[in-house]
Parts: C-alpha cells; structure tokens; sequence
C-alpha cells in the first residue's frame, strides 16, 4: 500500500512539474496527460479509500539511526475526501477540454491541475505537520498559476489570494512550530494540546487561521469573489469551491478532534460567531452582485458558515453535519461554478444583465443549475437541505452538551442558520431569472449548448447532488460516521427526515400540480397577442425585465447602503486595508529619507539621546 500511496501523491506533481515547461506547441500533449494522470489517481484514491489496511508511512532518507519519513497513511477522514478530490479534479480536466480551447497557457493550466492534484493527495495522506505544510504550500503555490491563466486582471487576483494565503500560511508554519515544542513531536496523531494556558491557545488560533482563509470564511475571504470574478469558472469550481473547502475543513477537523481537546468556551464561541458571521454577511453580498462568478464566489464564502458552525457545536449530530455540508457544498457548489463557466463558455459575458432567456437554448445547463441552486437553497430532497438540517440539530444541541457562550447563545447561531438558508434561496431566484427565465436578448439568439465534455461533469455533479439527498444514509454511513468514528447505528439525531417517502410525495405534489395546469389550460382559450405601449410594439430587449434590480431596495437601505458602500470601497478588506497601512509606511520612510543632510543629522541626533536615555535609566 505505501507505493500505492506514493504514486498517488508523487505522480501527478512530477508530471505536473514537467509541464510547466512544454513548449505551447506541446499543449495537445499536456492535455492527454493531465486526462490520464487525474483518471489514474481517481482510481488509486478509489483503491485507496477500499483498503482495510492502512501503512505506517514510507522511509524517505535513512543516515544512520536517523530517519526521515513522509508518514503517509490513510485515515478514514483522509481517505474519502482524497477519493472526492480526485473526482472532482477528474471532471475538471474533462470540463476544462473544451472550455480552456484557445487559451494561451495550457500547458501551465494543464500542469497547475497536476499539482494541484498531487499537493491535495499529500496533504490528506500525511501525518507528518512539516510535509503537510509542504504540501499546502504546493496548492497555494498552483493556485496562484491557475488564476494566473484567466487572462485581463486575473494577475492582480492571483496576486491578491497568494499574499492573502501566503500570510494565513505564516501562520500556518509558526502554529506548527508552536505545536512542535508544546508536543515535542510532528506527528499529528501523536499531538493532543489540552488547551487550558495561553501558548496552546495562541497555536490554535493560528492552525484556525491557515484553515478559515483557505476554506475562504469571513474575515479572511475577499481573495475569494476577486479571484471568482477574473479566473476562469474551471479553475473556481476545482479550488475555491471544492478542494480549497475540502482542504480547509479537513484541516479544521483535524485540529478541533484530534490536536487539540477544546476545554475553552471562548474557542467555540469563536468558531461559532465565524460561522453564523460568515453566513449572513456573505449572502447578504451575494444579493445584489451583477457578475454571475463574483455571485456565485460569496455563496460558497456564506456556505463554509455551515461548516463552521456545525463544527463548533462540537456535538456528533453538529461534526457530522458539518462535514457532510463540506463533501454537499464540493458537489453542487463545483457543478454552479461549471454551469457558471458553460453560460460564460457560450455567450462570452458572465455579466447577468446581458443575459436571460438561455433555458430553452441550454436545456441541459438550466436542468442542472437549478438542481444546483436548489440544492445550496436547502431544499428537500436535494442534499444541501440534510446536511443543513443536521447543522441545525447540532446547534439545538449546543446547549445541553456544553456550557458557556457559545452553548447559551444557540438562538442566535440557529436563526443565523435558517436565515441564510432564506437569503441564499431569494439570491438564486435571481440568478435563475436573470440567466434562464426572463427574455432572450436578440444577440444571443444562436447560443447552443455547450458540449459533451462540459455537460457531462455537471450531469454527473447534479446526479450526486439528488441522490445524496434522497440516499443521504448511504453518503453517511460510508464517508461521514467512519470519519468523525460514529457509530453507524447510533441515534444521533433529533428528528430525522423519511427521504424516500418525502421525495416521493414532492414528486406527487409536483405532478398534481402541473396535471391542473395543463387542465386548465385545455379548459379555456389562451389569446397571445403581442405587447404594446401607445399603439408601437416594443423592441424585444427593451422588453427584458434584468435580474439584477432583485433586491436594489435592500442595497439602498439606510445603513445597509452605507456598509455596501464600503464593502465595495475595501473598506472591510484585510488585503486593501494592508496595502494602505504599507503605503503609508512608506511614504513616512520616503519622507524621513529625504536626501538632505541636516534632516538625517537631526534623526542622529534624537537617536543619540534616546540611547543616552535608555543608558541613564539603566544605571
């Protein structure tokens, strides 16, 4: 098994690296390798996630009695969400066939998925912190390359979410190295920090802030919607929507369940006020975006909330439920992402203003992004509504489990919850009838469908996103309970939900209704005439009713328009906010440095004094 798990880490990063560096007129070759080599590790994570048996790790450098081991091995946690990472880089590359043609830097594309693939495979098969750290820089590393490749702007978004995540990374690395003198070991499941004193405290926080900014949570998540609205809908649906929130929560997971044992209210509140925070404020952005990816960015910010949340409730049914959101909002939340790129693909604008009208012309793309849409919404039987629904349970059973903040203040956490649920079904509407529903515009009366190659991943993500709702027994006991080590027999639920028999009375109740429809229509004579002001028809795109007027009445708000305002202003972004504070440092450096000698004499001066000061005062 340890070759097995070597192949599957090391393979794709060596053919990845290799591809880098192709000549462009080799980039038919990069895509056939990147095809092979993400089929190739699908199947080695499939084998690897059936294995009973899990390996030690492999000796990489041996002087001696010293020895250097990766510590690879397959956790149950590790396992199933390698195998859905490789999924979803898999159909990424299909995807990506016909959506990245003509684009200038396949071969850094094609080779940055590899990486990205490899990275992703170290990260969920190491038990060492230091090659984990290795391996997440890798997948900041490609990241920065894919959103690179988007083409106007995408330099400065791949700018931004490299700083961002550079710095969460630093974090990253001092936590670990706080956690290698607290423990006096690497090996994350040797480390368990009770975290009762302020240096075990301090760690946590920091491994928390490498797993939020990844995952793309409030406050570190506005190098998310700037990457969403430059890099190319591909690129968005395989990081920042399905592996950056794989890797994110495992990460988070590992932390909160196995390095450290949270015996501190103020650590749950934390968690807890970033999820319901993260929830709310990222949807209520998402309203009234104009640009479908930058729409479709904070949604998937507002459902790592979920996630969050769920965790921090720290009750089986809560864990569970968040994991289960993670795995959920992966699935439907890359399908979007590929249903976002296929309009984009098609009609060359992601602007929802210039569109409508494309469900009859794109059957196959409305079909799937309405189950998408429905599914982020929380709407049975769709997936995203069981994991959501065991979200809530768990923070209802916040309060009997623990004490403290975060327990007494459930309430709030639960209407957080459900009240983004609401906002993020009312934002969909919008998206629905701004793409779909309202008026074809006349310059997009020839758009088709998108291929084969691009349908075929968002059919098979729209699939999962129905059976793991109707099914949802199936996904927990096999990928969910093992990780988190629940019983699959235990009653770990408050009030579960018959899917079967609910399903299949939402399926009646829909035939009803359209079977009255259609005898209504039957019983009497529809006239269709033509829409007229004074006498003159109306042209057909002076007809159409845009979208993105939805909810122009809550941007306009009193106080809601001003923190608009500045959101839109960076006013709230760390990065922005950063770049002003480093400017202004340097301005004041340019000013002292000034090239005139009386000024430096005079900075000397005032430095001779202060250390005679400081002398003085020492004796």
């Amino acid at each position: 098994m340890d070759r097995i798990l070597l192949i599957e880490v090391f393979l794709p990063l060596a053919v990845g690296f290799v591809l880098l560096f192709l000549p462009r007129k080799a980039s038919s070759v990069s895509k056939a390798l990147a095809l092979i080599i993400s089929a190739i590790t699908f199947v080695l994570a499939v084998r690897i996630f059936t294995s009973d048996t899990f390996d030690d790790g492999f000796t990489l450098l041996q002087i001696g009695d010293f020895k250097l081991n990766l510590m690879l091995t397959a956790t149950p946690l590790g396992a199933f969400i390698l195998m859905f990472a490789m999924v979803f880089g898999l159909l990424i590359t299909l995807y990506s066939l016909k959506s990245m043609a003509g684009a200038k830097r396949l071969n850094e594309y094609y080779g940055s998925i590899l990486l990205t693939i490899g990275g992703s495979a170290g990260i969920l098969l190491c038990d060492h912190l230091l090659f984990l750290l290795i391996f997440w820089e890798i997948v900041t590393a490609s990241l920065y390359l894919l959103i690179a490749t988007g083409g106007k702007n995408s330099n400065f978004a791949a700018t931004k979410s490299f700083a961002m995540i550079g710095a969460s990374d630093a974090a990253f690395m001092f936590g670990v190295f706080m956690v290698w003198v607290l423990s006096g070991t690497f090996i994350i499941s040797d480390i368990s920090l009770a975290t009762t004193s302020a240096l075990p405290i301090i760690a946590f926080l920091l491994l928390l802030t490498a797993a939020v900014t990844k995952a793309g949570a409030l406050p570190l998540h506005t190098w998310l919607p700037t990457s969403g609205e430059y890099a190319p809908a591909s690129v968005m649906a395989l990081l920042p929507a399905a592996i950056d929130k794989l890797l994110g929560i495992y990460l988070l997971v590992i932390i909160v369940k196995g390095m450290f044992v949270l015996q501190s209210a103020a650590l749950s509140t934390i968690l807890a006020l970033i999820g319901a925070a993260t929830i709310i404020i990222a949807v209520m952005i998402a309203m009234v975006q104009h640009n479908l990816k930058k729409l479709l960015s904070y949604h998937a910010i507002s459902q790592v909330g979920y996630m969050v949340l769920g965790i921090a409730t720290m009750t089986p049914v809560g864990m569970a439920g968040g994991l289960f959101h993670m795995l959920n909002h992966a699935i439907y939340k890359c399908c979007l992402f590929l249903c976002g790129g296929a309009v984009e693909h098609a009609t060359g604008t992601a602007e929802l203003d210039r569109l409508g009208g494309l469900g009859k012309n794109m059957a196959l793309t409305f079909t799937t992004c309405l189950i998408a849409a429905l599914s982020i919404s929380g709407i049975p039987p769709f997936n995203g509504f069981v994991s959501k629904w065991m979200v809530y349970q768990g923070v209802i059973q916040m309060s009997p489990a623990q004490t403290g903040t975060a327990a007494r203040l459930w309430p709030i956490w639960l209407t957080c919850a459900m009240f983004g649920s609401a906002l993020t079904l009312a934002s969909f509407v919008k998206l629905i009838h701004s793409l779909f529903l309202s008026r074809l515009p006349s310059e997009l009366k020839d758009t088709k469908e998108v291929p084969p190659t691009m349908t075929t991943p968002m059919i098979v993500l729209a699939s999962l996103c129905v059976l793991f709702g109707v099914f949802y027994h199936i996904p927990l006991k096999l990928f969910i309970f093992p990780a988190l080590n629940i019983e699959a027999g235990s009653a770990i639920f408050t009030g579960t939900w018959e899917s079967t028999l609910a399903t299949a009375l939402i399926a009646i109740g829909i035939a009803l209704g359209l079977l009255i429809l259609l005898v209504g229509l039957l019983a009497r004579k529809v006239r269709i005439v033509p829409t007229w002001t004074c006498g003159e028809v109306q042209p057909n795109d002076q007809m159409i009713i845009p979208g993105t007027g939805f909810y122009k009445t809550v941007s306009d708000m009193g106080g809601l328009k001003q923190l608009y305002s500045g959101q839109e202003k960076g006013y709230f972004d760390p990065y922005d906010q950063s770049a002003r504070v480093g400017l202004g440092l340097t301005g004041f450096l340019r000013w002292l440095h000034s090239g005139v000698l009386p000024m430096y004499l005079t900075w000397v001066t005032l430095g001779l004094l202060i250390v005679l000061f400081v002398v003085c005062r020492i004796w």
